[in-house]
């Protein structure tokens, strides 16, 4: 992180965050009579509306919420959210909190204040059994989420925290110290939590704790409210807090998050036709810049904080957590829409049910994904292994359309272009930069759980993806379903599940499906396939295991009570599945230093990959013939070790005994 970014003091830094809301340091006069106003302008009254304005005359959540649920994208209307008007000495919701690098980030929510009411609230932390107050920060209205940013943070150890408001109302939890010690790093992978379900997720929240995650990763669909984001978020908030409120959390918006059926970000431009495939967004900029700032503020300061268009701000960024270092990417928020841009070739401008189309007449230059931005993020992100022994990548949807059916059991469709699979060749690029570091690439968004290994040139020479299942599933099924209802070619051995193997999706790319969770029956609660996927990283054996539990589960029934089809367990090394064609040099480092060793073909400058070694020894594969240079560093690759190398067999490559 550049030092005059993350040298931001907390005001700036909120201004930063929050760009498009204006001064969020008001006085109490102007802060009543902002209240008072419709604070998205008089053509969207609707928005957060249960939390605008004189909302506790509204006549509580259920009112608020009355014909809320028309045009809210897939299926009907979510039911009414809880009641915004709680016994004062409960108006802190939650909070949530990340630190990186020494600072600590945290995010308290309030429900919504009365009149006459303080418009700030403190952060305290427990040292040696005292209660501490540490920091003070303005309520920011809308939205009514307060935070707090400490540098010079002590990861080192655990400690206390409550957020305050007032002389009683608080919220307590623990700031865990960095679990850089801990053999095996876990993190919950979840998303999609449907709002027409109320209520707490006990089922859920007594597998997590039972489980310990060191990490929570939301990857987006927090609330399916649309209009009425602050409501959902605290609905969340109230699902989840009691696992949230002592482990780092990342929560990362998607579409329904901010008001959409279906998103193309396009790097901030207007929306103005139903359904959004013109790209861009559709309501204010201060509602989406509400919406990101509220669910993830407490991330690490974006690595480029520079809004997009109309002063949309970003959030992309990478947190390091045990030893694990996860890029944390917005694949929304650059890609290009389809509409106008394509031929439309089904119902609506997204999906594809022409069986003639060639998916080669759609991957059309200059169309985006993450955008030149983020990719040139991940390329540096790949090479910079400080604090880290393992890579993955988190984002809100899958870089494949590994799924047929959508909505119903026997709706089939060709192609959604709602997922990464399009624009194929950004789609590439995208994998070809994961792949260099080994990492592995979670997400959600699909309501369907399934585990593929990407193909870039061919099958299986690209990285892990583990999309998790719906955390609850009463919003929109899908399944994977096989038209011959025959396996690909190289199915999983012995596995549970009828259709593995090698396939293309519906946008040409290549996929091997290792596990899919499809729903037996999506009326019934307990038979809807949704849950959440736990991903484990042990750093001394260089291995992931990716298991996926349904939501009704008991984790005490151990691996059995999975989806069929789970636990996974991969290699570090295979997330780079291209065909060895020899070897260069074993390397032995004089100090057992466990370097970063880098290998880039001469002929091109292409980096192959960057991954730190283990144990001091490493031996470089190629995946065609030519000359190479190995680089190495403590952390990054910084000098040339070694050029002109050539592959041979493993056996008679040799040996070079080096020191960095």
């Amino acid at each position: 992180m550049k030092k005059d970014r993350s040298a931001l003091s907390r005001r700036d830094a909120l201004k930063l965050t929050a760009a498009g809301l204006g001064a969020l340091a008001l006085d109490p006069i102007k802060m009543v009579a902002q209240e008072a106003a419709t604070p998205f302008g008089a053509e969207f009254p609707m928005l957060d509306s249960l939390a605008t304005g004189e909302w506790w005359a509204k006549g509580g959540a259920a009112a608020g919420a009355k014909g809320k649920g028309k045009g809210k994208g897939k299926g009907k209307g979510p039911s009414a959210p809880p009641a915004m008007d709680v016994p004062r000495e409960d108006v802190v919701a939650f909070a949530i909190y990340t630190h990186q690098n020494g600072v600590l980030k945290m995010t308290g929510q309030l429900y919504p204040l009365k009149p006459g009411e303080s418009r700030e609230a403190r952060l305290e932390i427990q040292r040696d059994g005292e209660w501490k107050e540490v920091a003070k920060a303005d309520v920011i209205y809308p939205g009514w989420d307060v935070h707090f940013r400490l540098e010079n943070w002590d990861a080192s150890q655990d400690v206390p925290y409550r957020v305050r408001h007032g002389e009683n109302a608080m919220f307590e939890g623990l700031i865990r110290k960095d679990p850089k010690d801990k053999e095996e790093i876990v993190v919950a992978n979840m998303s999609c939590n449907s709002s027409r379900t109320t209520g707490l997720r006990p089922e859920i929240i007594d597998n997590l704790k039972a489980q310990n995650p060191d990490l929570l990763f939301f990857a987006g669909d927090q609330t399916y409210r649309h209009t009425e984001h602050t409501a959902g978020w605290i609905e969340f908030g109230l699902q989840f807090r009691e696992i949230m409120r002592d482990r780092p959390t990342i929560c990362i918006p998607d579409d329904h998050d901010v008001g959409h059926p279906n998103l193309w970000g396009e790097n901030g431009k207007l929306s103005v036709i139903p359904g959004n495939a013109d790209g861009g967004y559709m309501y204010p900029v201060e509602y989406v810049n509400q919406v990101q700032r509220q669910q993830s503020w407490n991330l690490p300061d974006p690595v480029d904080p520079a809004p997009v268009e109309r002063g949309i701000t970003v959030y992309f960024t990478r947190l390091t957590v045990g030893g694990v270092d996860f890029a944390i990417l917005e694949d929304r928020k650059f890609k290009s829409g389809p509409a106008g841009k394509i031929p439309q070739m089904g119902p609506r401008p997204d999906h594809i049910n022409d069986p003639s189309y060639d998916p080669k007449t759609i991957d059309l230059p200059g169309l985006q994904l993450l955008g030149e931005r983020q990719e040139r993020f991940l390329a540096q992100w790949t090479q910079d292994w400080t604090g880290t022994e393992m890579k993955a990548v988190l984002s809100q949807t899958a870089f494949c359309g590994a799924v047929h059916m959508h909505g119903k059991e026997n709706e089939r469709l060709l192609a959604d272009l709602d997922c990464n699979g399009w624009p194929q060749t950004p789609r590439d690029r995208a994998l070809e930069e994961i792949r260099r570091a080994w990492a592995v690439h979670l997400c959600g968004d699909q309501h369907l759980a399934v585990t593929v290994k990407q193909g870039i040139k061919e099958f299986g020479d690209g990285p892990y993806a583990f999309t998790s299942p719906a955390l609850v599933n009463t919003i929109y099924g899908r399944w994977w379903h096989p038209e011959d209802e025959k396996p690909g070619p190289n199915p999983i051995a012995n596995s549970p599940l009828p259709w593995t193997g090698d396939f293309h999706d519906g946008l040409g790319n290549k996929i091997s499906i290792m596990a899919y969770a499809n729903p037996p029956d999506i009326t019934d609660e307990k038979q809807r396939a949704d849950g959440y996927g736990v991903v484990r990283f042990n750093k001394k054996s260089r291995k992931i295991v990716f298991e996926c539990w349904p939501r009704f589960s008991d984790v005490k029934d151990g691996d059995k009570g999975q989806f069929a089809g789970w636990p996974i367990t991969v290699d570090m090394e295979a997330n780079d599945g291209r065909k060895i064609v020899g070897y260069l040099p074993e390397l032995v480092f004089e100090d057992d230093s466990n370097p970063v060793v880098q290998v880039v073909k001469e002929k091109d400058g292409e980096i192959l990959y960057t991954i730190r070694v283990q144990g001091g020894r490493f031996q470089p594969r190629v995946y065609e013939g030519g000359q190479y240079t190995v680089r190495a560093g403590k952390d990054q690759p910084e000098k040339d070790l070694l050029t002109g190398l050539e592959p041979h067999a493993k056996e008679q490559a040799g040996q070079k005994t080096l020191k960095v």
